[in-house]
């Protein structure tokens, strides 16, 4: 980021940080991190890397992990096709062996190794790690798709005090040893308001949310819950931006201070929003923060 830069100039751009790395130091941001930004190799070493810096200047970083490509990738080369209802993945008993297999396994120790990798200190887990994420079925017709019943927030908060950068694949489980695919936005919601964080991120492949939703030039950058109602009416919050931002509102209900909608695409974009005056994607807010 800084390489065509003087010495001077680099200078001057981490002393413009400097309040910011004061007002996060010591403080919990959840990333909810997926799409593009995981597929592209040089994009999630990158953000990676972004995470380790700011780890290292005290920000107590909470990274919540999708892995629906690879997920995708590996039914297909079992012989399984994946299907969808309303955007959720149809999840049968063996569909959610495989979702275990993949998330909790190869993509959650990929991204832990890669933190450790550019000097991070990381530790993975999957929400049936310490009862982390308690479920139940959400429809009968989705399988082993969740809804969330209750959060044990413990094991993260020990992770955090210890030093770790939690590192969390989005797998509920219930009182009678079922698993289940939950959804990473919302699982990211909850997370971030069982940690009172002081903001969630949730990295997606568009710039955030747009009055237009073909022309990135009209992108929406600070949003209230009563705002989004209208949005929503008015139909400017549509199609897969529904959800989305349902989970902002979700997490805000939950004590979450605010959400930015970002696109992970960008490289760096992390460092833009929480280190720079510009920022990046769009900022959902309570009603009260404009009072």
């Amino acid at each position: 980021m800084l390489g065509n830069f003087s010495n001077a100039q680099r200078a001057e751009v981490l002393t413009q940080a400097l309040p910011y790395i004061k007002r996060y130091n010591g403080e919990v941001v959840v990333i909810k991190y997926g799409g593009n930004a995981m597929i592209n190799e040089q994009l999630k070493q990158q953000v990676m890397e972004d995470i380790v810096l700011l780890w290292l200047i005290g920000v107590k970083i909470v990274l919540v992990h999708g892995g629906g490509p690879e997920i995708s990738e590996t039914m297909e080369k079992l012989g399984k096709k994946a299907e969808f209802v309303d955007g959720l993945r149809v999840t049968d008993k063996e569909t959610v062996d495989i979702v275990q297999m993949v998330l909790a396994g190869k993509v959650n120790k990929t991204l832990v190794n890669l933190i450790e990798r550019y000097g991070g200190k990381a530790m993975g887990i999957s929400g049936m790690d310490g009862r982390l994420i308690e479920a139940k079925i959400k429809d009968e017709k989705l399988g082993y798709v969740g809804s969330i019943t209750n959060i044990n927030i413990k094991p993260v908060t020990d992770l955090l005090e210890k030093g770790y950068i939690p590192v969390i694949s989005t797998l509920g489980c219930d009182k009678d040893g079922n698993t289940y695919n939950i959804n990473g936005d919302t699982a990211a919601a909850y997370i971030a308001g069982a940690l009172n964080a002081k903001r969630l991120i949730m990295m997606t492949d568009i710039a955030g949310l747009l009055r237009d939703k073909d022309n990135p030039d009209t992108l929406i950058p600070e949003v209230t819950v009563k705002e989004c109602v209208s949005l929503r009416e008015n139909g400017i919050i549509s199609g897969g931006m529904i959800p989305k931002i349902d989970c902002c509102i979700e997490a805000i209900n939950e004590g979450v201070k605010n959400v930015i909608i970002m696109d992970g695409r960008v490289p760096h974009s992390i460092l833009m929003e929480i280190l720079t005056d510009e920022g990046a994607g769009t900022m959902v807010i309570g009603d009260h923060e404009n009072e």
